[in-house]
């Protein structure tokens, strides 16, 4: 008696190797054409949803200069960015053919981002959702192709804690569905960042309610989603990444040192004899803010006993420290700036380690940190220490980059990113009399690397220290602190 034949089945032939790949790219393909009709009704039953992720968004971004949107969809989010030109793909013809309508003044392509990507270069990459990306390893390899080291790259992205959610949404037709979806943590984010020569640099968590649901929404979504350890259970994660520096030598810049000096005569000579050879070329930059004790007379001295060195007479406004500091940085020539305060607290010959610092790509804005080294003698008071140090804390967090010391007045950046912090002075709501605050929070709106740099921290040899009225200062500093947790923190609504 001969063997039954085989029972027959109906199923799909499971595929191996890259056509198990290229099968799920023809269906992830498939689904989205399927749906693209239906995106822009998925959207206007998300309004709230989609403020909330446009407003963050806008926070992070900024002028996004030459902006790739990647996986643009119908195009809904950029609608709340601000660019100088956009470029967009999508592996969907359907949708690119909807986004079209809505921008025509952007470009648009159908291709697969896994498999190619406009020439560019871009400043700004945005990448919404990779839960339906086949191969993110592919798709980081790309972006970083196309990157410039100033290009910062935004990932859009869902929380892995509400992947049940997420299902139960699409089943009832609240969110357009995705072919079996990849949930990714952060740490596997920061993992294929890292081999795709793309470092992470923060993350942003936002919306706890999804759904605009009057004064609940507001309330956990405006005051409740932003607190540590809350801000975890978030829906979306903004993640922030930069390419991976490349080291270049000192000598490839030039370096402004910015010295801002009231009454400091005592100190100019050996300011100007101390300073050690800092990159290409070095430019020393006097800001006399009006001094009575000689010091401009003191600095033209030294112009004439050393006429081998740069050394510029800038007047100040006498305003206060901050626009001191601004005009010297607006007369600077260099590549890169650097503040040294005149009472030569911070030594000069620890200088050349900032310009190192920068100059390798380790960080973008080098701080100077008094708080890790022992103090000489009476450097600092015991009331100034316990407030610096209680506002390194404040400022941690308002930054979300750990920073030990904020009114260490040497602090390094390009003069390039300057010129950017430049346009938001005075935009924060508060004043700031001594410029550390507008640098700081300036830098992190930048998306910048900020760097802690510890230094040796000795007592002034003359004149008195400006830092007096510890109290009153202590409340402006709590201001403009305030000012910047609600620019920083909170969602505009």
């Amino acid at each position: 008696m001969s063997d039954p034949s085989p029972p027959q089945t109906s199923e799909i032939p499971v595929l191996w190797g890259m056509a198990a790949i290229e099968g799920m790219r023809k269906r992830i393909l498939e689904s989205a054409e399927a749906h693209a009709a239906e995106r822009d009704y998925h959207i206007s039953r998300n309004q709230h949803f989609y403020q909330l992720v446009g407003s963050e968004l806008k926070t992070l971004v900024g002028d996004a200069g030459r902006l790739l949107f990647i996986r643009c969809q119908t195009g809904k989010l950029l609608d709340h960015l601000q660019a100088s030109a956009v470029t967009a793909v999508d592996i969907s013809p359907k949708m690119v053919e909807l986004a079209r309508q809505k921008h025509p003044q952007a470009q648009f392509h159908v291709m697969n981002p896994e498999l190619e990507l406009p020439p560019g270069p871009f400043d700004t990459v945005l990448i919404q959702d990779t839960t339906d990306t086949v191969d993110i390893q592919a798709l980081f390899d790309r972006v970083r192709a196309v990157c410039l080291p100033h290009t910062r790259i935004i990932i859009f992205t869902y929380n892995h804690l509400w992947e049940p959610l997420v299902a139960l949404s699409e089943k009832f037709n609240l969110k357009t569905p995705k072919v079996e979806p990849n949930w990714l943590s952060l740490r596997d984010y920061e993992g294929l960042l890292h081999l795709s020569g793309l470092e992470m640099l923060r993350v942003s968590r936002r919306v706890l309610m999804p759904f605009g649901i009057p004064l609940l929404a507001p309330l956990l979504n405006k005051f409740i989603a932003w607190m540590p350890g809350i801000d975890h259970l978030n829906l979306c994660n903004f993640i922030v990444a930069r390419p991976a520096p490349q080291p270049r030598p000192d000598s490839d810049f030039k370096v402004s040192v910015i010295i801002p000096c009231k009454d400091e005569k005592g100190n100019v000579r050996s300011a100007v004899e101390r300073m050690p050879q800092l990159g290409r070329e070095t430019e020393i930059i006097f800001c006399d803010d009006k001094s009575t004790d000689g010091t401009a007379d003191e600095v033209r001295l030294m112009q004439a006993e050393f006429p081998d060195k740069n050394i510029r007479l800038v007047n100040g406004p006498a305003i206060s420290k901050s626009r001191n500091v601004w005009t010297g940085f607006a007369a600077a020539t260099g590549d890169i700036l650097m503040i040294l305060d005149a009472d030569l607290t911070v030594m000069p010959e620890e200088l050349p380690r900032f310009v190192k610092a920068i100059a390798s790509g380790k960080g973008e804005f080098i701080n100077g940190s008094r708080m890790v080294y022992p103090m000489q003698g009476q450097a600092m008071k015991f009331a100034n220490m316990l407030g610096n140090k209680g506002f390194a804390s404040l400022f941690s967090y308002l930054l979300g980059s750990p920073v030990r010391d904020t009114l260490c007045g040497t602090k390094v950046l390009w003069r390039t990113d300057w010129e950017k912090i430049r346009r938001m002075i005075d935009t924060w709501g508060a004043e700031d009399r001594w410029g550390d605050y507008e640098l700081l929070f300036g830098a992190a709106k930048l998306n910048l690397r900020i760097v802690d740099l510890p230094v040796h921290y000795q007592e002034r040899i003359y004149g008195d220290t400006k830092m007096t009225r510890r109290f009153k200062n202590g409340l402006v500093m709590l201001r403009f602190c305030w000012a910047a947790f609600l620019k920083l923190k909170l969602p505009q609504m």
